[in-house]
């Protein structure tokens, strides 16, 4: 057993939603250091795309686009078929939060969040579809790779709801994409973060010690953790994996015991 080749993602093409920053980005960089030959990132900042486009070299390629809605999901799949005659790996990472009291919750706030972490996903996969399936085969499966959360296995106290909604949503949609899209061996799996550093967890990322207390683990999640589990499910590594979601979260969901039943 080659385990160099068993997580080797040497000369395929990858698409990373959101990958500027953040866990998009944290994917970006675990790809290229398993070899990709393209990480294609899009992101609606400019500088942001070009500020990673310069960090990381030519094998990033950015595409500034807005994929909220449908105009713009389209624009980016026709980029990328300009530029490939197949795909290898789509990881649908971008997404959005929003937070407002329950009385006073928008509809603006629910229709951006649900659009971009289940809509986007969805309707961006069908239409890079013909791209996935060319580069599918049985030795070599096609990976969709969608970015949910561990609040969508969990609820929160806070009032997120359409996020913690959109992100139990994307899982049960990663299940029912699976089957249906396994027999073009194109096989789809989730990931669910944690506490990671990002713009949108800021907690994590600006009071890491604090955030940590409430982990089993006792950390936040690094760049190392997120870019391994996407490693893992996009490489022959995870080629028996499918539908799957994967909580990456230092233990919050399934090793976190409740204080009454926590030792002193």
């Amino acid at each position: 057993m080659d385990i160099g080749k068993l997580f080797s993602l040497e000369g395929r093409v990858a698409l990373v939603t959101g990958g500027s920053r953040g866990i998009g980005k944290m994917i970006v960089e675990g790809f290229l250091a398993a070899g990709c030959a393209r990480v294609y990132i899009t992101a609606r900042k400019v500088d942001e795309i070009n500020a990673t486009v310069e960090e990381f070299g030519d094998r990033v390629i950015g595409l500034p686009g807005d994929i909220s809605n449908m105009e713009g999901i389209q624009q980016l799949a026709d980029q990328i078929a300009e530029r490939e005659d197949k795909l290898d790996i789509l990881v649908n990472n971008a997404g959005a939060a929003w937070g407002q009291e329950f009385e006073e919750f928008s509809e603006a706030g629910w229709d951006r969040t649900m659009d971009l972490n289940v809509k986007t996903p969805f309707f961006l996969t069908q239409k890079l579809y013909p791209l996935l399936k060319a580069a599918a085969t049985a030795e070599r499966p096609g990976k969709v790779i969608n970015i949910a959360s561990i609040d969508g296995l969990r609820i929160n106290p806070w009032e997120t709801y359409p996020y913690q909604a959109s992100k139990a949503a994307i899982i049960h949609l990663t299940r029912r994409l699976a089957g249906r899209l396994v027999k073009d061996n194109i096989f789809v799996t989730a990931i669910a973060p944690g506490a990671f550093p990002s713009s949108m967890n800021r907690a994590a990322r600006d009071h890491a010690d604090e955030s940590a207390a409430g982990i089993p683990s006792k950390r936040v999640g690094t760049s190392e953790d997120m870019a391994a589990g996407a490693i893992y499910l996009a490489s022959r590594a995870g080629d028996y994996v499918i539908g799957e979601t994967l909580a990456i979260d230092g233990g919050i969901v399934n090793a976190h015991l409740p204080s009454h039943f926590a030792k002193p």
